[in-house]
């Protein structure tokens, strides 16, 4: 358990204003916002609120230091992402806190998502030495065919609120390698995390108009003018589907390169010849990892109609035993949902739902009491009707449904706008196979309950996005190719 000292000496030495050609400052405005503990209610700080003249200020630095950054040698940017990732190895205790208390997840979860976010740097600072290209002989012998591969130049960055170190990593790092530099614009809900990241990366001799960092209350009016101005050569956001939507039609009228990581809708396929026992683990994890607030969280447990009732029943007991509470006090599994927003949606999908059939094995209620509590849930007989099963719940809880085929199962699955990500079990490797090719998603776990790895390419495909991050592709998000005809 932390106590008010611990909180306060961490949030004291969190950066609250814009982080601008170098320097911190205050927003032209001079106004602020608060940042919520959504455990308590209470206002934690108040940070700068920045507008468009800010915002335009921040692009122009990073618009003036996009040639000398370009130019920096690729392994001098590798090092000062690796500096940066030991640093926050280093100070996860404090980072984990500060997470902890704005965004709410119990701390156990901070240090993992530290931990994770970390690794984006350490990978993408060994990737910033080997972007490559080619010299081949063309077809007919008459000349050579140069490609090289340059940066795409200064990038809108937008992170959202729930995972506030790791995706804003996932995006700085392959940027920062590249040799791109950067406007970045955190989640109003939690800005402090990148703050305090983006303090690490300047210590860590990222030079001045590389990173630039804009917390505002109103992100469309800062930004809007950031993605219409042409000096602007890419935006990359993680969000919701229909805020994608919108700003990738603002970045046509400038032809930005775009990175969308949008909205899931993710099916968990238990499959009647799957460990039961390993497919109850997985699921807890897929479900319940950051309190259900995530893009990649089981959103739909699809289950072989012969296992389905104990499936369920041992979910229920699991998700029954966790323990609900503030993320800073001891043995917390389950923290706060974000907002009173984000947990009146979860009220409203679960009633939806109850109204049409569906039975309550545990949890289906709000928790009173100060902050933005909701008791993990187990819905079983959901009918295809519910809201639930069409739309994002983003929160601790988890409808049954069954099928009787696997062409069912898949059916199932793929029967929705979004393709994410998608959880299969089963012990058979001729269904593993031929079950993930049919998914339409970009990702597959299988037999497993996370997929999330700093090696891998991240990424959706329908109305979940466009563009993969991490792995060996997420640096080519950030990536010109140019083709030089050699004449000999």
């Amino acid at each position: 358990m932390t106590d008010l000292g611990q909180e306060s000496e961490v949030l004291g030495a969190t950066p609250r204003q814009l982080f601008i050609d170098g320097s911190w400052r205050d927003g032209a405005r001079g106004s602020t916002f608060g940042v919520e503990d959504p455990a308590t209610g209470r206002v934690l700080v108040e940070v700068s609120d920045g507008d468009a003249d800010d915002a335009l200020a921040a692009l122009a630095a990073a618009d003036e230091a996009q040639a000398g950054w370009a130019a920096t040698p690729p392994r001098q940017r590798g090092e000062i992402l690796r500096r940066a990732y030991e640093t926050l190895t280093e100070r996860i205790d404090d980072l984990s806190l500060l997470m902890t208390l704005e965004m709410g997840k119990p701390l156990e979860g901070s240090r993992a998502e530290i931990t994770y976010a970390a690794e984006f740097f350490r990978w993408f600072s060994e990737e910033a030495v080997r972007i490559d290209g080619r010299y081949t002989t063309e077809p007919n012998g008459n000349g050579r065919l140069l490609v090289m591969r340059q940066p795409v130049g200064p990038c809108l960055l937008i992170t959202p609120w729930n995972f506030p170190m790791a995706m804003a990593t996932r995006k700085l790092g392959p940027a920062i390698a590249a040799g791109c530099t950067m406007v970045v614009k955190p989640a109003e809900l939690t800005p402090l995390s990148t703050l305090a990241l983006t303090q690490i990366l300047s210590e860590c001799g990222l030079p001045p108009g590389v990173l630039n960092v804009v917390t505002t209350k109103s992100p469309g009016a800062a930004t809007g003018p950031v993605i219409a101005d042409p000096r602007l050569r890419k935006l990359s956001f993680t969000g919701s589907t229909p805020v994608g939507k919108q700003l990738m039609a603002a970045a046509a009228e400038q032809m930005h390169r775009v990175s969308m990581e949008l909205g899931g809708n993710a099916p968990f396929l238990v499959f009647p010849d799957a460990d039961l026992d390993a497919a109850v683990e997985g699921a807890v994890v897929a479900k319940m990892r950051n309190m259900g607030e995530a893009c990649t969280a089981a959103n739909r447990f699809c289950v072989h109609e012969s296992v389905a009732a104990e499936f369920a029943r041992r979910l229920a007991a699991r998700l029954g035993a966790m323990k609900v509470g503030r993320g800073t006090e001891p043995n917390v599994d389950v923290g706060p949902l974000i907002e009173s927003k984000a947990r009146d949606k979860v009220v409203d999908l679960v009633e939806d739902a109850t109204k049409r059939g569906a039975e309550v094995l545990t949890g289906g209620a709000a928790i009173d009491g100060p902050g933005y509590f909701y008791a993990p849930t187990v819905l079983s007989d959901v009918p295809p009707q519910a809201r639930l099963l069409q739309e994002e719940i983003f929160g601790p809880v988890a409808p049954v449904v069954t099928f009787a085929t696997d062409d069912e199962a898949i059916a199932q699955a793929n029967g929705t706008e979004f393709g994410l990500v998608a959880f299969v079990y089963t012990s058979s490797l001729e269904r593993s196979l031929r079950v993930s090719e049919a998914l339409e998603v970009g990702m597959v776990g299988l037999n497993q309950g996370i997929v999330s790895n700093p090696a891998a390419p991240f990424g959706g495909v329908k109305q979940s996005g466009l563009g993969r991050e991490g792995g060996r592709e997420g640096i080519e998000e950030y990536l010109n190719i140019k083709y030089v005809a050699v004449h000999l």
